[in-house]
């Protein structure tokens, strides 16, 4: 009797984050009342909720005026920022890395929202006054924001992807590259964090057009700089940033080497 060869399944797993880059999640009606504290991290604790909910009433209640319901953020310095969402009468505030995809964070938050509602139809919650503790409420709402960092992912061929990344951005005719998923999760970047920073705006936008079914785009940035970007079979966006030096057709002649390239590996 042998012994089963279960390889092919360990290198699947759920990928779980060194870190996770949501540290705190807060919820707080428009009174200012937090009614809802969650911390994810312990690298923030924040003890004085009600200090933070009551700032982003104010500021929200001033901002709503000026520039309607978008997303409010606050950078905080330090690679840090709070996030707002108003959701049904109730505002969700998230302190997270700088880095972090609004996108993605909202889809968590649209999550969040539901569970907590039902959460509170369920037990007759005053969300007026009301100040909810539950640990049960604690783990699910915390498995929803894990969740999209810790999807089913092959680790083998995600080291071979991010290991030809490395070397394809030495190229001298690139001057960057990042790699996400269709979530707008990092996967990828050749960026230190001040330079990604910078970045962020243009991934947010890919992230939208891509989740819209567009599948490539290229443009001038307000940098002088070449911007190639392309859907890999609806699991990755890959970002290829150029001097505009470079001729067209060298840069997509780049965009699809490396395209090509991630795909041979995903279909191995």
């Amino acid at each position: 009797m042998g012994i089963p060869d279960h390889s092919a399944i360990i290198s699947k797993i759920k990928r779980v984050p060194e870190k996770l880059n949501i540290h705190n999640l807060f919820i707080f009606n428009k009174s200012g009342i937090c009614i809802y504290g969650l911390n994810l991290t312990n690298l923030y604790r924040i003890e004085q909720e009600q200090l933070i909910s009551s700032y982003f009433t104010a500021l929200m209640s001033f901002t709503k005026e000026l520039i309607g319901d978008k997303i409010k953020t606050v950078e905080m310095g330090g690679g840090i920022k709070l996030v707002v969402f108003e959701k049904k009468g109730l505002y969700y505030s998230l302190l997270c890395s700088a880095i972090e995809n609004l996108e993605l964070l909202e889809a968590i938050i649209s999550k969040v929202n539901s569970t907590f509602l039902s959460y509170s139809n369920k037990h007759n919650i005053r969300t007026d006054i009301e100040y909810v503790y539950d640990e049960h409420l604690n783990y699910l709402i915390e498995d929803i924001i894990r969740e999209p960092f810790s999807t089913e992912f092959d680790l083998k061929k995600e080291r071979m992807i991010t290991e030809f990344l490395n070397e394809f951005q030495k190229l001298k005719e690139l001057n960057g590259a990042v790699l996400i998923t269709n979530r707008g999760k990092l996967i990828f970047t050749s960026f230190n964090d001040a330079s990604l920073k910078r970045f962020l705006k243009e991934v947010d936008f890919r992230v939208k057009i891509s989740n819209n079914s567009i599948l490539k785009l290229f443009y001038t940035s307000k940098n002088n700089e070449l911007i190639f970007s392309e859907n890999i079979l609806d699991i990755y966006i890959l970002i290829l940033i150029f001097d505009t030096n470079i001729r067209f057709g060298m840069a997509e002649f780049y965009l699809q080497k490396a395209v090509k390239k991630i795909i041979d590996i995903l279909q191995k």
